[in-house]
């Protein structure tokens, strides 16, 4: 019996309403367990954003476990187009030689919010809004959570929102000098589920089916991107149908944002009882859109590492933790690099009179390659579509 002064332990509290911390929210809670879900932010605030995201097969697959695929708002992508603008070389990623119907979907942040709410309604998941937590401490086997309305205990403590401190012990951080620009832009003829990723002297350039539209993210230089965001919808539709050669046309284009571009990635996401997941663990270049799909495969193995361990609640925490920390590290690191890798290698020599040319010749033999060789392209299709799983 509890002390009336003492709250009952949670087997898990949440940081965060969000994709990610509703995801885990609900996976947890589906399996019987006491679960609550705090948010700083008004309920309405997720379900109002407009960001696109690109959400991969893995991820398809972890949302439809979940029961939360957002169906009616999701468009497949069936190929995916690899350039770079002013050289040689290109490839095509295509859903039928994975024996998949779609490569991944793209489908707005709310819609996605939507469908996990639904789901987490059904599942009866305590979920608080308006409500900040200011500070955690360990209190022997629990989290000691403070909040806006009191203390919580739990048995762990799962942070699913913010970004990585600057005063955290980073295991990789880049300042990449760089914005992404984005916008929907409806295209002058059907995109028939083809996705562009166009490497430019300034950055990648994607577009992603939406709709009936295009979902653009422009890479640019930090010091364009007020100009560029603010410059004419005419111009902005020429400069993107430059940017990928010519490919694409567009009549009309919806407000345009911007954000800064960075790589921060936590040295460690396991301190304790507590679990740092999504954006509090890490933060990726936009490049292939590996970021979403890189936290929702961390819930999904947070799940299979916790559960036996909470529902029969057991000593075995700790192991159970530890044992998730060390199997996430491959998939982070490889996919912190990977995007890292792409973000760099293709701005390789811009500006530069002599590297310029030759890092351009060589980045076109390289995706030629990539293009006459099956095997690697099912190498890398896998890997953006599954994590490390996909080896």
């Amino acid at each position: 019996m509890n002390d009336a002064a003492t709250p009952p332990v949670l087997d898990a509290f949440i940081v965060g309403a969000g994709p990610v911390g509703l995801a885990t929210g609900c996976a947890l809670r589906a399996a019987g367990l006491t679960v609550q879900v705090a948010d700083a932010g008004s309920a309405g605030r997720a379900l109002e954003d407009s960001r696109v995201i690109a959400l991969s097969a893995g991820s398809r697959d972890i949302l439809r476990t979940l029961q939360a695929w957002p169906a009616a708002d999701a468009t497949p992508i069936g190929t995916i187009h690899i350039s770079q603008r002013g050289h040689f070389g290109r490839t095509e990623l295509r859903a039928a030689d994975f024996g998949l119907d779609a490569l991944g979907h793209v489908a707005r942040a709310g819609s996605l919010v939507r469908a996990l709410r639904t789901r987490a309604a059904a599942l009866d998941l305590d979920i608080r809004y308006g409500l900040a937590v200011t500070g955690a401490r360990e209190d022997g086997d629990a989290i000691e959570v403070s909040t806006a309305d009191g203390l919580v205990r739990a048995r762990v403590l799962l942070w699913c929102e913010g970004r990585v401190a600057d005063d955290e012990a980073l295991a990789r951080s880049r300042d990449y000098g760089q914005h992404a620009v984005i916008a929907l832009a409806t295209p002058a003829s059907p995109h028939g589920h083809v996705a562009y990723e166009r490497f430019t002297p300034h950055g990648p350039v994607a577009l992603l089916p939406c709709g009936r539209d295009y979902a653009v993210v422009y890479t640019c230089d930090a010091a364009e991107a007020e100009a560029l965001r603010d410059e004419t919808d005419a111009r902005f539709m020429q400069r993107l149908s430059d940017a990928v050669g010519g490919r694409v046309r567009f009549t009309a284009l919806g407000p345009r944002g911007a954000w800064p571009l960075a790589l921060r990635m936590r040295a460690d996401i396991v301190r304790g009882r507590q679990v740092w997941l999504g954006n509090a663990a890490q933060t990726l270049h936009p490049v292939a859109g590996q970021g979403l799909n890189l936290a929702l495969r961390d819930v999904g193995q947070l799940a299979e590492c916790l559960l036996p361990s909470l529902a029969r609640q057991d000593g075995a925490l700790d192991e159970a933790l530890a044992r998730y920390a060390r199997l996430r590290r491959t998939d982070r690191a490889a996919t912190g690099g990977f995007t890292d890798f792409l973000a760099r290698v293709f701005t390789l020599g811009a500006g530069a009179p002599l590297l310029g040319p030759l890092a351009g010749h060589a980045r076109g033999a390289a995706l030629a390659l990539l293009d006459a060789f099956p095997p690697a392209r099912q190498f890398v299709g896998r890997r953006m579509m599954f994590g490390a799983r996909g080896w």
